[in-house]
């Protein structure tokens, strides 16, 4: 009769070494769910033919936000040195992204005077993709990048690099090996540190103290309005919103004094920053009316964050009705793209080859391969002209304008395309 006892405290209980979540930034317990999406493989992680029959790890993809400063946030279940161990992202291979960077280049030089005299840090500047901008423009800049295969391209193309992750004693070793900066810029960073302390803390050390930072990362507001819930994986962190940023960035003298609305990965934020006590740089009405319209939509109450769930699930069931109904209608469906996000929704919603054919991608470092989880293999995009399928699921749904133009020719035979965020649509 004890040992029934002793199961059943079991059961209910705890796991008394369980270890208890707390707030990345603020160090407040976590309590309050913001989405489950269950297990998870890590979604750049590309799985080889050999090793189709291997294990492969699944980890927690369950997000929560903070009640203190409402930081939207995964645990940290994977170091950042296993997830860009062998990195398989590379930003180059995207048109539109290298268009979107050329004109931030530009900006920066015709509107912010940023010239030969300055000095320009990029950090997690991937295979050189922005910088090179700045190269051709003569003005010295720096990357910093923790992927050793990735950073390697970079170097190669005469990117000036280092290989290592930012934080604060990498930007004490810059700060003395190369100078401060007069700008430093992260784009798709922020998200993706587990220690943003750390991260922040780094950006005050390097910054010369009449310089400034600028920040883009993917807006919280646009992932709740919008149910881009697929923006959800491994390597991101934190989900950020100005009002969770700007508190961080004031708790290490950083002040938060412009800020630009972008349309890249469904809607992000380009914040600009500076030192707390350089009032040269005022903060602009832009800034304040950002914090206003987030309050206004409730991101400063818990209440927003935990009505979520219910909005993903019902998305879920809708992009299953439309597979199931067009399976059986005989229809042949692939994907465009092997991107993190695809990774997230296919696994979330159980979709494998039993609705989708294979996918394609023009990264060569992903065909040949198979997507984590689904096991979904990976071919370049001509495979689809020779298939010639009736669907094709656009994952990177963020750039279904490029991709819809690069694939016009599946209207030949009446092929459709379909986008799953922020609910099925078919084009």
């Amino acid at each position: 009769m004890n040992e029934i006892q002793n199961l059943n405290t079991l059961a209910v209980n705890p796991s008394p070494t369980a270890k208890e979540s707390k707030c990345r930034f603020c160090a407040t317990p976590l309590t309050h769910t913001f989405v489950n999406l269950g297990m998870s493989p890590i979604c750049n992680d590309m799985v080889k033919a050999e090793n189709l029959q291997s294990m492969e790890p699944f980890y927690p993809l369950h997000t929560y936000v903070c009640e203190s400063c409402f930081l939207v946030q995964l645990d940290e279940f994977v170091s950042p040195e296993n997830i860009f161990d062998d990195y398989t992202y590379f930003s180059s291979y995207s048109s539109s992204w290298l268009e979107h960077c050329k004109k931030y280049v530009g900006k920066m030089i015709s509107e912010r005077g940023i010239n030969s005299d300055g000095f320009v840090v990029e950090l997690a500047s991937n295979d050189g993709y922005l910088l090179q901008y700045f190269k051709e423009q003569g003005i010295p800049h720096l990357g910093i990048e923790p992927a050793k295969n990735v950073a390697e391209h970079a170097i190669a193309q005469g990117i000036q690099t280092e290989i290592r992750f930012f934080g604060i004693e990498t930007a004490v070793h810059v700060s003395e090996s190369y100078g401060q900066a007069d700008l430093i810029l992260g784009n798709n960073v922020l998200a993706h540190v587990p220690d943003i302390n750390d991260f922040v803390g780094g950006m005050k050390v390097l910054l010369k103290p009449s310089g400034f930072i600028t920040m883009e990362f993917p807006h919280l507001l646009n992932l709740i309005r919008f149910n881009q819930f697929d923006t959800i994986y491994h390597e991101h962190f934190s989900y950020l919103s100005w009002i969770a940023v700007e508190r961080i960035f004031a708790h290490h003298g950083l002040t938060l004094f412009d800020v630009e609305e972008l349309p890249t990965h469904g809607g992000s934020l380009r914040i600009y920053a500076r030192h707390a006590e350089n009032h040269s740089l005022p903060v602009t009405s832009r800034a304040m009316e950002m914090k206003e319209r987030e309050i206004e939509a409730g991101l400063n109450t818990l209440d927003t964050y935990t009505s979520y769930t219910e909005k993903v699930k019902e998305t879920k069931r809708k992009i299953l009705e439309f597979l199931i109904t067009a399976k059986r209608e005989g229809k042949k469906i692939v994907g465009y793209g092997a991107p993190g996000k695809g990774n997230t929704l296919l696994n979330y919603c159980s979709i494998r080859q039993d609705f989708l054919d294979y996918t394609v991608d023009k990264n060569p470092h992903k065909q040949g391969k198979f997507l984590p989880g689904t096991h979904i293999p990976v071919f370049s995009p001509e495979k689809i002209a020779e298939t010639q399928p009736d669907y094709v699921m656009i994952l990177p749904w963020n750039l279904k304008e490029e991709i819809m133009e690069q694939m016009a020719h599946i209207r030949d035979w009446g092929g459709k395309f379909v986008v799953p965020i922020p609910e099925i649509n078919i084009y």
